[in-house]
């Protein structure tokens, strides 16, 4: 930076020496890391069915509704995350949140009851991964960077991935070989391994290393702390209800989550036991989702840097629905070419629609674009609980989960349509086809 630019902010002007390579991307490094340990416990609750059941004899959709618990509660904590971050600071927020996720996995090794399993891991686990949810990754985003936002934001959205790809085959083993409660130690070791790497390295804003963010020509000064983070949150939520392009994204998020995580995260290795095939197999099937949805997210971050998110977003819920439509006639007791087909195909859409989503939320609300965020992702993992809690009964009912995979095909039709639908913001920029 000049030497004006120092003059004009001495307590916080940048350096003049410039960096080889900007500090934003050390930050976002150590924020993907840290994703990584927290979605260790995403990888669990689809292994902790069968498991749970014949340990307990609890149902089901008992067992689900602790799945939608924390998968709510991943959701609903987001936008209050956003904002206790904007008040207490990044590094605060994520280190406590890693801490109750360690403390709610680790007390299910204790417990006896049905109560137990909501309280631990629907309520503690599901309010701290909400705090560790994408809001988390938006905030870095929007903090540390003016440009390659799309790419920034498909990165950091790949990190849930990759911790899935790092720790499913490993819990796999581990509830197979040793049962359950040596899964659910891991996970809580993971997340409490993630803390010291949050604390020590991670920043929460680039003045506090003298820098602008990433592609800014101008120093940014870190903005005051803000108070009142609840009321914010519902201020903020009061005014997007009120446009209809927050309903848009609302609703085709829901859809985004009842399809992933709600669906096949939670449901996708029963269905495949129930059709003869080993756990462990249908276990590393889900990981090679994880392999390809860090492929399709930093494409999907890359593309909408360059498309426009609209259409983007319909294409992934159209060739999404389709891919379910034709699941329940590729289930069976051994892997087969189909089945590797699908799961390549979808692992390369399963959250590839964040990036668009993000970045209609920026152009259509601008500095609380990462709160709104927090409020559309808790859509998303609304509608995740609600599949993951239908998922589970309509199996006991029923014996089977065709029923499911059938209508969360037609969900996605649906979002397809809806996408296509958002109006375009007065003031957002014009994306050339390729730029």
């Amino acid at each position: 930076m000049t030497q004006t630019t120092e003059a004009a902010a001495p307590a916080q002007a940048p350096p003049a020496r410039r960096r080889r390579v900007h500090r934003a991307w050390f930050v976002a490094a150590v924020t993907f890391v840290t994703i990584i340990g927290a979605a260790a416990f995403r990888s669990l609750p689809g292994l902790l069915i069968d498991p749970l059941h014949q340990e307990f004899g609890w149902s089901r959709g008992t067992i689900s509704a602790a799945v939608s618990i924390n998968l709510a509660l991943y959701g609903l904590t987001a936008p209050f995350a956003a904002a206790l971050m904007d008040r207490f600071g990044i590094r605060r927020v994520v280190a406590v949140a890693l801490s109750v996720i360690a403390l709610g996995s680790g007390l299910t090794v204790w417990m006896t009851a049905a109560w137990q399993l909501l309280l631990c891991w629907g309520l503690l686990v599901g309010l701290g991964s909400g705090s560790m949810a994408l809001a988390f990754a938006a905030t870095v985003t929007n903090r540390w960077f003016t440009e390659r936002r799309g790419l920034v934001s498909g990165i950091l959205t790949a990190a849930s991935a990759s911790g899935q790809l790092i720790f499913l085959p490993l819990l796999s083993w581990l509830v197979e070989a040793h049962r359950w409660r040596p899964a659910a130690v891991t996970v809580a070791l993971a997340a409490l391994a993630v803390v010291p790497f949050v604390w020590l390295l991670l920043r929460d804003h680039p003045a506090d290393v003298g820098l602008a963010p990433y592609g800014a020509r101008e120093f940014v000064p870190k903005p005051a702390p803000v108070t009142g983070a609840a009321r914010r949150t519902l201020t903020v939520l009061a005014s997007a209800v009120r446009t209809g392009p927050f309903w848009l994204l609302a609703g085709t998020f829901a859809i985004c989550g009842a399809s992933t995580n709600g669906l096949i995260q939670t449901h996708f290795v029963p269905a495949a036991h129930d059709h003869g095939m080993p756990v462990r197999a249908a276990a590393s099937l889900l990981a090679v989702v994880g392999v390809f949805d860090v492929v399709g997210t930093i494409a999907s971050g890359w593309l909408t840097d360059r498309f426009e998110p609209r259409r983007l977003l319909a294409v992934y819920y159209a060739l999404r629905g389709i891919s379910l439509l034709f699941l329940p006639m590729l289930l069976g007791p051994a892997v087969h070419p189909p089945m590797v087909f699908f799961i390549v195909f979808y692992g390369l859409d399963w959250v590839a629609t964040v990036p668009p989503t993000l970045a209609l939320c920026r152009e259509q609300y601008g500095e609380d674009s990462a709160i709104v965020f927090g409020w559309v992702l808790a859509s998303h993992q609304v509608g995740a609980a609600l599949v993951a809690f239908l998922g589970g009964i309509a199996r006991d009912v029923f014996g089977s989960y065709d029923m499911v995979w059938y209508a969360s095909g037609t969900l996605c039709a649906a979002a397809a349509l809806m996408a296509l639908v958002i109006r375009r913001s007065p003031t957002a920029p014009a994306l050339a086809a390729v730029s």
